[in-house]
């Protein structure tokens, strides 16, 4: 069984020069977050709709808070409950985890390219075709490319991103990221598996990667430091919980909003689906939605729908805290390998939720439209970069289209894909191999704003001027 004491690692890989004893590590691993650009940048990455002059529509950044929200209660809750019933004796336990929580759940899609996780798949796609080339087998440094690698970008993942971005890319004064604790970084492993163990039949761990061959070795210092191994952090379902609770409610808030999704309509069918479990909410609802009318609201749908979604985060967030206490011993075992929502009792809210996105929400013309416009934007990016990256012989001259590209990366990228083993920016150009080029390629793209990917393209097709 996993202990608490090594699941709440405070270690970070470089120690902490802060000695202030009013936060534990959780709330600094928080505090130091916020003001990053990774997360700033979160705000002009599309949630569902991209590219929105609506600010009522969620971003990935709103998306994110509402996430960490959830999180922190689950942390309150769950806390208490743990300590009530004698299953952990720690100092501070509850204050402990609502803090991971809310950070863990803030950064959770960090890693998130543009446009989504219709990005991730473009990128993936990518690279199937570049990989299976007859070309591809022509570039220099194709031999010290291995299949492990290769897995890396054939399956690119968000998750994986974001753990990169944490560990190497926001850079500060070393290699070492923002220095979160081990705690916080292993309940950010989502998939504790490499590229080459994605495995679905396996469980839900097991589904897809949760970090790159280039982050084996910081993640082996995790897995050791919190004693997960190769399973699950507790606090990682609840962090998944809270990401599924948050998004299924709020993706239909934002289709009525949008005039995608009429809500009387979807309301009535859902209330005939679920009346009779939940007749007591349903008669809330009701009464909330005459009174809307009787007083003449405006914007009724939205009020009624903005309601609904309460309504419906409280009932699935019980159901989960329910299950993750009904299956702890199994969960701190290693032995549940599941959805905490799809476990519940309130999966049936899901199940509707999820139905209404895919009928309505996700093939509508505007996000279809985007997802193209996404399409062009990345894949058009991926052929100017890497085809330059690869060609260049590693001199990358200023003067040559292949030196341009790369002089357009951004610098610290730059600087941190030439650090060598000890973290010293010792490499050179001519230095990085083909595993290196690449991820600084996907690092440059994958970190894009929406708009900054959309401007790029445009000024290097000759579509717009600089």
């Amino acid at each position: 069984m996993m202990d608490w004491n090594n699941l709440l690692s405070e270690e970070r890989k470089r120690t902490s020069s802060t000695h202030s004893d009013h936060r534990n590590g959780f709330e600094k691993d928080y505090d130091r977050i916020v003001p990053s650009s990774s997360l700033r940048r979160l705000q002009d990455k599309a949630q569902v709709f991209p590219l929105q002059k609506n600010d009522f529509v969620r971003t990935r950044l709103t998306h994110s808070l509402e996430v960490s929200a959830l999180g922190r209660s689950f942390g309150n809750l769950i806390g208490k409950k743990l300590v009530e019933e004698g299953k952990v004796k720690i100092e501070d336990f509850s204050r402990k985890i609502s803090a991971l929580l809310a950070t863990v759940c803030l950064v959770h899609d960090l890693g998130n390219p543009s446009f989504g996780h219709c990005g991730e798949t473009i990128i993936q796609n990518w690279f199937k075709q570049w990989f299976s080339k007859d070309i591809f087998s022509t570039y220099k440094g194709i031999k010290t490319l291995t299949q492990e690698q290769k897995n890396d970008f054939i399956h690119f993942e968000g998750n994986a991103q974001a753990l990169r971005i944490l560990t190497r890319l926001q850079f500060l004064n070393d290699q070492n990221g923002v220095n979160f604790t081990y705690g916080t970084l292993a309940s950010l492993l989502k998939y504790p598996h490499s590229s080459s163990e994605i495995d679905s039949t396996k469980g839900k761990s097991y589904s897809k990667f949760g970090y790159f061959q280039a982050e084996k070795k910081i993640v082996g210092k995790i897995k050791e430091a919190t004693g997960i191994g190769e399973k699950r952090h507790p606090l990682t379902f609840l962090m998944e919980a809270s990401d599924d609770i948050a998004y299924y409610a709020a993706d239909i808030e934002d289709g009525v909003k949008k005039s995608i999704v009429r809500w009387d309509e979807e309301y009535k069918a859902i209330k005939e689906k679920l009346n009779k479990k939940y007749s007591k909410g349903f008669k809330f609802l009701d009464e909330q939605r005459d009174l809307a009318e009787i007083n003449k609201v405006p914007d009724r749908d939205l009020v009624n729908v903005q309601n609904f979604r309460v309504w419906a985060q409280g009932e699935m967030f019980k159901a989960c805290a329910d299950t993750f206490m009904e299956n702890y011993d199994a969960i701190m075992n290693g032995e549940f390998d599941k959805e905490l929502l799809e476990a519940s009792n309130a999966n049936d809210i899901k199940i509707i939720l999820e139905e209404i996105a895919v009928r309505l929400i996700y093939p509508c013309k505007e996000v279809l439209t985007l997802e193209l416009v996404g399409h062009s934007v990345i894949t058009g990016l991926l052929n100017m970069f890497i085809e330059a990256l690869v060609t260049d012989e590693g001199k990358y001259k200023s003067k040559q289209v292949t030196g341009k590209y790369y002089h357009l990366i951004s610098s610290n990228f730059k600087y941190i894909a030439k650090l060598d083993i000890d973290g010293k920016p010792n490499k050179t150009e001519q230095d990085l191999t083909l595993y290196d080029k690449l991820l600084l390629v996907t690092d440059f793209i994958s970190g894009m704003t929406d708009s900054y990917a959309v401007d790029l393209y445009q000024t290097l097709s000759g579509v717009k001027l600089p």
